[in-house]
């Protein structure tokens, strides 16, 4: 596909998200807590198609851009209600595009780091205030409060997710089952306790940041 039909895709793609989760709030009367992660996974999961779109990383890079401008704006005027979040300090929605673009252009050449890189902030970090909200084991950083189960989950979820990227993702380098348990084992452990202690929508990055130095080390 040509790089900027995909560019066009992605977009098209992402605002079909955020459309989507805007229906759900209206419609269905499902909270922002739930819309926000319909649109937090749903992006994240873009990652797995993002080699297949593109010949070059710079036009995703530049959508990555487009969209950290946009959900400034969001976040300043209230455009789309299903991206708010409960705290205003929070500014996830606009590292996250950020994160991406950086993971994409650190490992374009890696297909299979690339995708795992962005597992821990996908799933992990998008199902662990989910699971967390059923959870009855608290703890606070900060006078934030987090919860074990939260934290469990997004261990799990992590590792899984991590695991397949390092497994299923074609190219180089080529990594087997057995030799994708031990790093996705360490990332998400890793990046749990980096969630945990990281508040104000900073683990949208420091959780990547700590993926990908892992990664960058790991002996493939």
């Amino acid at each position: 596909m040509n790089d900027w039909l995909s560019f066009v895709f992605c977009v098209v793609y992402i605002l079909g998200l955020i459309g989507l989760a805007e229906g759900l709030r209206h419609r269905r009367g499902y909270s922002n807590f739930f819309t926000r992660k319909v649109i937090h996974i749903g992006v994240g999961m873009l990652i797995w198609a993002i080699p297949f779109l593109f010949s070059t990383p710079w036009p995703f890079i530049l959508a990555c851009f487009a969209f950290a401008i946009l959900t400034f704006l969001d976040w300043r005027y209230g455009f789309f209600e299903a991206m708010a979040s409960s705290n205003p300090q929070n500014l996830g929605t606009v590292y996250f595009p950020l994160a991406a673009a950086a993971v994409v252009y650190l490992f374009w050449d890696t297909p299979p780091l690339m995708v795992a890189a962005m597992m821990p902030l996908t799933l992990g970090d998008g199902l662990a205030p989910v699971i967390g909200k059923f959870g009855t084991h608290e703890y606070f950083v900060f006078n934030h409060k987090r919860t074990l189960e939260g934290s469990i989950g997004f261990f799990v979820a992590t590792t899984i997710g991590t695991w397949l990227a390092l497994w299923l993702m074609s190219g180089s380098p080529d990594i087997s089952p057995l030799g994708a348990i031990a790093p996705a084992i360490i990332i998400a452990f890793t990046t749990a306790l980096v969630e945990a202690v990281s508040i104000w929508g900073v683990d949208n990055l420091t959780v990547t940041a700590a993926a990908v130095i892992i990664l960058s080390v790991w002996p493939f």
